[in-house]
Order: structure tokens, then sequence, then C-alpha cells
């Protein structure tokens, strides 16, 4: 039966379990985009064990516990994936005070990763809601 008419979870890792697959993660309650990162089997059977959002740091080659450092944890609330089971959503609660590591002026993080837009002149604007 093809991925798109199953019931059957068919991500595929690779046989190695190293594939990386996407994950887009968004706040369960806002629908905000925080975060645009991979899973690898490892971090993808993490995040569903430990019930915290867990990726795979491609500049790190190493797993990832998104908030470890930080205290800022993403709790997994429901997992979705996409018709070709080839790209995953984790809709989270956020636990911290934010979702990225980057930082304000006065050392809050922001909640979302996707805090700047594109102007028309090709600058970048900071969003205060970010």
């Amino acid at each position: 039966m093809a991925k798109e008419h199953t019931v059957q979870l068919m991500l595929d890792f690779g046989p190695d379990g190293m594939k990386l697959i996407p994950v887009v993660t968004q706040d369960v309650r806002t629908k905000d985009v925080l975060i645009l990162a991979f899973v690898n089997k490892e971090a993808f059977d993490e995040t569903r064990r430990s019930g915290q959002a867990t990726y795979w740091s491609r500049s790190r080659n190493e797993l990832w516990k998104k908030g470890l450092t930080s205290g800022d944890m993403l709790k997994v609330e429901e997992i979705r994936v996409n018709c070709e089971q080839n790209s995953l959503v984790y809709l989270v609660s956020p636990q911290g005070k934010g979702a990225c590591h980057a930082k304000r002026a006065d050392g809050a993080p922001y909640k979302s990763c996707y805090y700047r837009r594109i102007r028309s002149d090709d600058t970048l604007e900071v969003l205060e809601s970010a």
C-alpha cells in the first residue's frame, strides 16, 4: 500500500538510521513556527520516549535535546507526518522563555527562530512579537 493511504508509520531513516527528516516545530496553542530542524532515528525515538523535542544537530553532528542547556524545553503534544512520510510537524508546548538560541538585547531568547522579516529593500526587520 502507498505511504499516502496507509495507517502504518513508514518513516525512512535509511539502513543506518542516520538519514535526516525535516521537522517543523510549532507552538500547539498559537501555531507559530518556532524551529525548522532535523531528526534521525535516534532523535525521533528519543522525542517519542521522553516527550521532549529532540533533534539531530547537523552543525555539531550530535543529538540535540532542545533546552537541555538553556532550560527552554519543548514538550511535544502531537507529532504529525506528511502524506509521503518524509517530513514531520511537532506541535509543542514551550516550557521556558523562548525557543531560539539567539537572544534579544535584554538577554531573553526570541520565542521563535523566525523573528525577522525581509523588507522590500532586502534588509531585515526584527518582529517585536517573535
